[in-house]
C-alpha cells in the first residue's frame, strides 16, 4: 500500500540550534585544524612555491634590465648613427653645391670663351666681307670707269661723227671726276 505523504518543512534537531561554524563547542577543533593547514601551506609554498617565484622574479627582473641596457644602447647607436647620418648629408649638401658652383662658372667660362670666339670669327668675316666689297668696289669702278670712256667716245663719234681715242676719252672721263 501507498504510504501517507504529508506536507511541510521540518528541521531535524541534532543537538543545538546553531550553525556549526559558530558553535562554540566547536572552537577547539577549528582552531587546531586551522593551525595545521596553515602551516602545511607555509611550509609548501616557503619551500616549494617560494623559491621558483623569487627565481622567476629575478630572472624577469634581470631580463628586464638586459632589456632596458639593451635598448639603451641601440638608441646610443642610433642617435650616433643619425648624427653620422647628418653630418655625411650636410657634406654631401655642400659638395654638391661646390660642384654646381664649379660647374656653373665652367659653363659660363666656356659662354664667355665661345663668345669671344664667335666675335672674333664675327670681326674675321666682317673685315673679310669689307676687303671683298672694297676689291668690288675698286673693280666696279674700273668697269665704270671703262664704261664711262667707250659711252664718252660712242657720244662723241654720235654727235660728232669723229672718232675719240681711247686716251682722250680716258683724260676727259677723268676730269669729270674731279
Amino acid at each position: 500500500m501507498a504510504e501517507p505523504t504529508t506536507s511541510g518543512t521540518h528541521v531535524p534537531a541534532h543537538g543545538s540550534s546553531t550553525f556549526p561554524p559558530f558553535d562554540t563547542a566547536t572552537f577547539p577543533s577549528q582552531i587546531f585544524w586551522l593551525a595545521i593547514t596553515f602551516v602545511v601551506l607555509f611550509v609548501v609554498l616557503s619551500r616549494l612555491i617560494g623559491p621558483k617565484l623569487g627565481k622567476t622574479i629575478g630572472a624577469r627582473k634581470d631580463r628586464i634590465a638586459d632589456d632596458l641596457e639593451t635598448a639603451g644602447k641601440h638608441k646610443s647607436d642610433a642617435e650616433t648613427a643619425l648624427a653620422a647620418y647628418e653630418a655625411a648629408l650636410a657634406d654631401a649638401r655642400s659638395r654638391a653645391h661646390a660642384e654646381a658652383e664649379d660647374n656653373r662658372r665652367r659653363v659660363e667660362a666656356e659662354v664667355e670663351k665661345a663668345k669671344a670666339e664667335a666675335e672674333a670669327d664675327a670681326r674675321q668675316a666682317a673685315a673679310k666681307a669689307e676687303a671683298g666689297i672694297a676689291a668690288a668696289r675698286a673693280e666696279a669702278a674700273k668697269h665704270v670707269t671703262k664704261a664711262a670712256q667707250d659711252a664718252a667716245a660712242a657720244i662723241v663719234t654720235r654727235l660728232i661723227g669723229d672718232s675719240v681715242s681711247p686716251e682722250e676719252a680716258e683724260a676727259a672721263v677723268k676730269a669729270t671726276e674731279a
